[in-house]
């Protein structure tokens, strides 16, 4: 009974002394032109699953983090990737203020046409297809081409 009752200490003891080795790290992140805040912007620790989104304000805050080196990664559509090295220690709140710069990759233009696909999933038995300049070329006796 003594062995069981020194065991359950042990493990509450030990699961306290984890619990104090996190630290968190919070800011903002605003865009570099303007200095509006960018929401809904993703802000993670990089090769781990802790992370948060931006809010209205473009307030992050990353909690109950292990303690360690890693690198602070922020993504968002339209905005160049932004890294930065972090060491995180035991109780430590970093707090860090990000600007990000717009990206300058251009997209080509993309034409999608669903004319082809038409032709694949529909039968069209004895259908002609004649345009309005074909129509005006048609061959009319006393009146106009239908």
């Amino acid at each position: 009974m003594f062995l069981r009752y020194l065991i359950l200490c042990s493990l509450i003891f030990s699961s306290i002394l984890l619990f104090g080795q996190t630290g968190s790290v919070r800011g903002f992140v605003y865009d570099n032109d303007n200095g509006e805040p960018i929401i809904f912007t993703n802000v993670y620790l990089k090769g781990t699953s802790y992370g948060a989104s931006t809010d209205v304000n473009g307030y992050y805050a990353i909690t109950k983090v292990p303690t360690g080196n890693y690198t602070l990664t922020v993504t968002y559509l339209g905005f160049d990737t932004f890294e930065f090295p972090i060491a995180l220690k035991k109780n430590q709140i970093i707090t860090k203020k990000l600007s990000l710069v717009k990206s300058s990759i251009k997209l080509d233009v993309v034409e999608v046409s669903a004319a082809k696909q038409a032709a694949r999933t529909e039968i069209q038995t004895s259908v002609i297809k004649i345009t309005p300049k074909q129509i005006k070329q048609i061959p009319t006796v006393g009146g106009e081409a239908d």
